[in-house]
């Protein structure tokens, strides 16, 4: 067999691979969306995003998961806030600033912490943050938004501080060289030209760390509380979409009303996660270009 032929059969086993992958994710938006429309031939659009009564058993049943988005996206804004300034600072820490040994010790564990199961880390919130929580600040129950939003950051730490570890050390050594020269201090170095340098590889970090947070189901089924209700505080109960999909779909009917709102809650989550990842895509870009821009 001659080299080219090697070649093309490779490039098209490859191909192969790649059109696998979308087949396969297109077959699952088909059936997500197949199962989930149904559900607006018994509520409409507008009731069903806004809606602020989520009783799909009742009878007459309620369809509203105006509360699900609001407490997914509370609980991925305060995980983003604690993980997102960790992450970055840890990498920062691990590239720049500490030693051989160090590092060698704290690169490891931190990606062995990003395999740890979410379940472990849902029964840390139960049995050791909830408890806490509920002593500390004389509450009802430690379950909450806050217990969610710690248990997530913890989960997306290793991921923003690796993955941001690896595109700081992928900045050319030749910048750091001409910055020192230049006279200007390893703070002055790190912070205005290696950080802007790798702004993209940090922005991905952060990317692929929320992503995983706000489609993370385990840890809020087992620590958000799953109060399907409008929070009005960090100490309140709040039911995210993925754990309100994994609590109920096993005892909907099939094809029931119900069955189908679940599926059209997973359209939803889709549909915010897609806008997510596109704008973040485009921040990534920007950030691409400026960084290149002050260099």
């Amino acid at each position: 067999m001659s080299r080219s032929a090697r070649e093309l059969i490779i490039k098209l086993f490859f191909f192969a691979c790649a059109l696998v992958s979308i087949l396969v994710l297109g077959l699952i938006v088909i059936f997500l969306f197949m199962e989930g429309l149904p559900v607006f031939h018994a509520v409409s659009p507008g009731d069903f995003l806004f809606g602020l009564e989520w009783y799909p058993t009742y009878d007459p049943p309620s369809f509203g998961i105006w509360p699900l988005i609001v407490g997914s996206l509370v609980v991925t804004l305060f995980a983003s806030l604690i993980a997102i300034p960790l992450g970055i600072f840890a990498a920062i820490y691990i590239s720049e600033l500490a030693s051989p040994p160090v590092k060698e010790l704290f690169k490891p564990v931190i990606e062995l912490l990003a395999g740890l199961p979410s379940v472990v880390l849902g029964f840390l919130g139960m049995a050791v943050i909830a408890p806490w929580l509920q002593e500390t600040f004389d509450i009802p129950t430690g379950l909450n938004i806050l217990n969610a939003s710690v248990i997530l950051a913890f989960m997306a730490i290793p991921t923003i501080a690796s993955i941001s570890e690896d595109a700081i050390y992928a900045v050319p050594q030749e910048f750091k060289e001409a910055s020192y020269a230049l006279g200007a201090t390893k703070f002055e170095t790190t912070m205005r030209v290696i950080i802007p340098a790798a702004l993209s590889g940090i922005s991905t970090a952060v990317i692929l760390g929320m992503a995983r947070a706000i489609g993370e189901t385990m840890v809020v089924l087992m620590v958000a509380g799953g109060a399907a209700v409008i929070p009005e505080s960090i100490f309140d109960s709040v039911r995210p979409m993925p754990a309100s999909i994994a609590a109920e779909m096993g005892e909907a009917p099939f094809r029931s009303n119900h069955y189908h709102a679940l599926f059209a809650t997973g359209m939803v989550l889709f549909f915010l996660t897609l806008a997510f990842n596109l704008v973040a895509d485009y921040v990534s870009h920007k950030f691409k270009e400026v960084g290149s821009a002050t260099l």
